[in-house]
Order: structure tokens, then C-alpha cells, then sequence
């Protein structure tokens, strides 16, 4: 049975400048921090940048929010943009390298085009690295305008970009230091 939004927000979290986990720990920290309930969170993943111009790999991951901060969609993109710019992010740069990127993915079935937010986040039923960490948490939620499940997305998304689990490194005992994507 496919599910709905209901009472839920999914928050995209990306990072690949600094102590990218880190960086990830303290967007889920800020935005506790901020009254939100982060219900649940998917692994973390490392994705190639996506852009046209050379810039570190990235750790992604989605945090599923629920509960009484989730008052509407415009205050929660406000406390995102709060959570990210406490946490060093500028906007200096279109698609650029970044400390820390809180994208709204959804919020419940709401729909909306405003000069503030969309919802659905325009561009995640195209990136690989949105949907399959979010596949993971929700694979049967339905996007509100595509009317397809998460996992049909992911099955059928053109981005052919290099995602996957990120992985302990021995050597180093940090994680994801020294990937090798051609294993």
C-alpha cells in the first residue's frame, strides 16, 4: 500500500567542504536545536558532484522530521536557513561547494511555488543521491505531483551518478576517506 506525507517532512542534508560527517551531525543537531523532531535518518551516503566544475565528493543522507515543529512549510525553510547559516553556509557561489545544504524535500502533501520554497523540492525526483537515501527511509511514499512511489523514482531516474553507503576506512578510521569507486 502506497503511503502519503502525512505529518511528516523529509529534510536533504549534503555536505563536502570541512569534516563532512561532522558537518551532517551538526545540520541534525541544529535542527533539534531549532524544536524540530528528526524522527528518523537514513544512512549516509557519498555521491560524486553532480556539476559541470571539479569540487570534493559529497556525504548525503535525509532526515525524516515529525511532530509539533512542523508548524508549516515556509518556518520550517526559515529554520533551515537558520540551521545553515549558524553552521558557516554561504550562498556565494550557484550549486557550489558547501559546509552544509538542508534542502525541504517534502512537507506532508503540501504543494507550493513561491518565491521562498517549492514543494516538492523541484529537482529530487532527478537526483540519485535525494532518492536513495529517501528510498530507504520511505519507499512507498508517494511524491504529491508525480503520483509515484520513492522507489519507482529512484528505479527510473536518468542521474547515473556514482552513489553509495558511506564506508569505514581503516587506515585512517574516518569514514569515506580513501573510497575507491571502482569496487
Amino acid at each position: 500500500m502506497a503511503s502519503s506525507t502525512s505529518g511528516r517532512a523529509y529534510i536533504s542534508l549534503g555536505a563536502n567542504l570541512g569534516d563532512r560527517a561532522g558537518n551532517l551531525l551538526l545540520g541534525i543537531r541544529g535542527m533539534m536545536d531549532a524544536g524540530l523532531s528528526v524522527v528518523r535518518l537514513s544512512s549516509i551516503y557519498e555521491s560524486e558532484p553532480v556539476e559541470t566544475f571539479a569540487q570534493p565528493y559529497f556525504l548525503n543522507m535525509v532526515a525524516e522530521l515529525g511532530g509539533g515543529g512542523l508548524t508549516n512549510p515556509e518556518q520550517l525553510m526559515a529554520r533551515l536557513l537558520r540551521v545553515e547559516y549558524a553552521l558557516g553556509r554561504r550562498r556565494e557561489a550557484t550549486k557550489g561547494p558547501r559546509v552544509i545544504d538542508l534542502d525541504l524535500l517534502l512537507f506532508a502533501d503540501h504543494t507550493s511555488a513561491t518565491e521562498l520554497l517549492t514543494l516538492p523540492h523541484p529537482r529530487m525526483h532527478l537526483r540519485r543521491f535525494v532518492l536513495q537515501p529517501l528510498a530507504e527511509l520511505a519507499p512507498t511514499l508517494v511524491h504529491p505531483t508525480l503520483h509515484q512511489t520513492i522507489a519507482t523514482l529512484l528505479e527510473n531516474v536518468d542521474d547515473q551518478s556514482q552513489v553509495k553507503h558511506w564506508v569505514p576506512n581503516a587506515e585512517t578510521g574516518r569514514r569515506g576517506e580513501g573510497v575507491k569507486w571502482g569496487r
